[in-house]
């Protein structure tokens, strides 16, 4: 099989954020007197926020009347705090441009919404290295669902068989494999040692440690 388009997700992998999400939706939910640790906030990483939200409040026990003003809320910090304190993480750059060189397609796959990928993409000047980006933020499902995988080849007119993901969350890896697609995945570093990545097909420790013959394990 030789693999023509590689197609990214982007919190926690392309951009330092999640800690970031942390914080909005742990500021967000202590207005409602509630607390999460961290392993619960890993555990829910991946999904849109109205599906975070719409956990945590069904876990807590909280009127799901608040949920809609409590997903603005969040979009809007997460947006705000990434903006003002979003890092790149390590290996964007080569990792990017060593798809570029090699002649994949690259397209973007997010669970957040279309103006925070525009945001992240500006901020981290890599909107000309993209064909696409797609957004998981109107469709019926979700991560772990496949859609937004598969809307994202679609649009650059590849099979899913065609396609490399890279992901950093449970739920994406799982969207991805639904989806059909290899799937490498660099989990954060408090994660790595998890069994649940078994399910991948290649396990990074940063984007910077991809080479040419893993291309080549990958088939």
């Amino acid at each position: 099989m030789r693999y023509k388009a590689v197609i990214f997700d982007m919190d926690g992998l392309l951009i330092d954020s999640e800690p970031l999400w942390e914080e909005a939706g742990s500021e967000t939910l202590r207005e409602f007197g509630k607390e999460l640790t961290e392993e619960q906030y890993r555990s829910s990483t991946g999904l849109r926020t109205e599906e975070w939200i719409a956990y945590w409040f069904h876990f807590f026990g909280i009127p799901m009347h608040h949920a809609a003003e409590a997903t603005a809320a969040i979009i809007q910090k997460a947006i705000d705090k990434i903006a003002a304190k979003g890092e790149p993480m390590p290996g964007v750059d080569y990792l990017l441009d060593f798809f570029t060189v090699n002649n994949f397609q690259l397209g973007l796959a997010s669970s957040s919404p279309m103006q925070l990928i525009d945001v992240v993409v500006d901020k981290l000047n890599i909107r000309s290295k993209f064909q696409t980006f797609t957004s998981a933020e109107k469709l019926a499902f979700g991560k772990p669902h496949p859609q937004v995988f598969l809307d994202c080849a679609a649009e650059l007119e590849r099979l899913p068989i065609e396609c490399i993901v890279f992901e950093d969350s449970f739920n994406g890896m799982i969207a991805a494999k639904a989806a059909r697609m290899k799937c490498v995945v660099v989990p954060s570093p408090a994660d790595h040692a998890h069994l649940k990545w078994n399910a991948a097909d290649l396990i990074l420790k940063s984007l910077d440690e991809f080479q040419l013959q893993h291309i080549k394990s990958l088939s």
